[in-house]
């Protein structure tokens, strides 16, 4: 198999998404999307673990190198996007990883396409976080003060009570920072209209969930109910992280997925 690592934009009828190709050609697929006011480049860590496997990343729209449509967004329209940039590179029978937002669209493509999603990883998510108007007044206070005044509340969810001691507390302030107000907005009003209670509770696919001891977005009691919605998930707890685990603990993530991927025969 002939291994390859491809940046690019990858033009929808619509939008153009910015994309990572890496890995074998042929490989077993994995698919990762990452959280709100983040980009591809949180999966960094944890790539280099995975080398048997096609891996593709991508930006959401309105995040890192995609185009950035006027907010809001809907769910569906990620969703689709997800879809859409899976068929594009040809890519099915994939395990999807996402966290946090990228969760949420692992659940709505998992239940609209079976071909494309064999198995999900459902990171650091619910089937609903928070409220539309909890999203609503983070939203005005953003187009009223700027991302870099909301970073630390974020990083302090993110990261636990001790998180201006966290030596990626830095890195993740630039990431959030450097995401566009509009795109921010866009993906929150996804994110707060999105119920997917009912619709997860009728998949039927291996599934693993992942939950971070010092999440203060998604807590780990939030990321077990969701996953105890489909039948014969596997949970697990890592300790001394927070909301992004796969940037604290990169190695151990990946050894987590390995972990599910073995034991669901993704090799």
């Amino acid at each position: 198999m002939k291994c390859s690592i491809t940046t690019m934009l990858v033009y929808l009828s619509d939008l153009r998404l910015n994309v990572s190709l890496q890995g074998p050609q042929g490989a077993p697929p994995l698919v990762f999307a990452h959280a709100l006011g983040t980009n591809l480049s949180i999966w960094d860590g944890v790539l280099p673990h995975l080398a048997g496997y096609r891996t593709l990343t991508y930006d959401h729209r309105g995040h890192g190198g995609s185009d950035v449509p006027p907010a809001p967004y809907a769910m569906g329209a990620l969703v689709r996007d997800a879809e859409r940039l899976m068929d594009h590179v040809g890519m099915k029978d994939a395990v999807f990883i996402g966290v946090s937002l990228g969760g949420l669209v692992a659940q709505g493509l998992a239940v609209k396409r079976l071909d494309l999603v064999r198995g999900l990883v459902l990171s650091n998510t619910a089937v609903k976080i928070g409220s539309a108007e909890l999203w609503a007044d983070r939203t005005a206070q953003i187009r009223a003060t700027g991302l870099d005044a909301y970073a630390d509340s974020a990083l302090q969810r993110q990261l636990g009570p001790r998180w201006r001691d966290n030596p990626h507390a830095p890195t993740l302030r630039r990431l959030i920072t450097g995401t566009d107000p509009e795109g921010w907005a866009g993906c929150a009003a996804a994110i707060g209209g999105t119920d997917f209670y009912t619709t997860t509770a009728s998949l039927r696919l291996p599934a693993l969930a992942i939950a971070g001891a010092n999440d203060g977005t998604t807590p780990p009691d939030l990321v077990r109910e969701t996953a105890e919605l489909i039948p014969g998930h596997r949970f697990h707890l890592m300790q001394g992280v927070g909301h992004l685990p796969m940037v604290e603990q990169p190695e151990a993530y990946a050894a987590v997925l390995q972990t599910f991927l073995a034991a669901i025969g993704h090799v």
